[in-house]
């Protein structure tokens, strides 16, 4: 009976530490591609859009292994406005004046605006990345690991993509994913 007692009272002690970490580690606070566009006047930074769609199972992969990762999540949040973008939504969506709309008639039918940005290559997951001046700067298509993402990331928001090729950056590059939990 005292076992079981022990046993009961190691297992509650593990469910209460697991629900503790889960709330304090830090989760990306994504936002719509016009909120980011208009954070942008005030707060300019890189734009990261996340381009997925429902029935995606790599998009869904992405969600729970990638931008999970305390270094990922720390630079979508802190380094960059974090948009999340429904290839197939059916929300309209203004951008550089032109409002972009979904006039598929099927469920899977791609939003104009996914189209465009990813310069109709539909592959899901893709990320797009646009600069302070809501340009776009590359397209980056499948699914990543952390340590596939996170260099290019730091690529990105360090402006190193203007001077360096993308060979010589990675080549130098020292991760933080081996300190993340220490």
């Amino acid at each position: 009976m005292k076992s079981t007692a022990r046993i009961l009272i190691l297992l509650i002690g593990a469910i209460f530490s697991e629900s503790l970490f889960a709330q304090n580690s830090e989760s990306v606070k994504w936002i719509g591609i016009e909120e980011a566009i208009k954070l942008n006047k005030t707060q300019p930074r890189k734009i990261f859009i996340d381009v997925y769609t429902d029935w995606c199972g790599w998009c869904k992969k992405m969600d729970a292994n990638t931008f999970t990762n305390p270094v990922i999540a720390d630079y979508l949040s802190n380094k960059f406005h974090a948009v999340k973008l429904n290839a197939e939504g059916k929300k309209d969506i203004v951008y550089k004046g032109k409002t972009y709309k979904n006039k598929g008639q099927n469920t899977r039918s791609p939003h104009e605006f996914a189209i465009a940005i990813l310069q109709g290559r539909l592959s899901y997951p893709s990320i797009v990345f646009m600069d302070e001046n809501n340009n776009p700067i590359t397209v980056v298509p499948g699914y990543l690991r952390p340590e596939q993402l996170e260099p290019i990331l730091e690529f990105i928001v360090s402006d190193a993509y203007k001077t360096q090729k993308w060979e010589d950056f990675r080549a130098k590059f020292v991760s933080k994913l081996g300190t993340a939990n220490k």
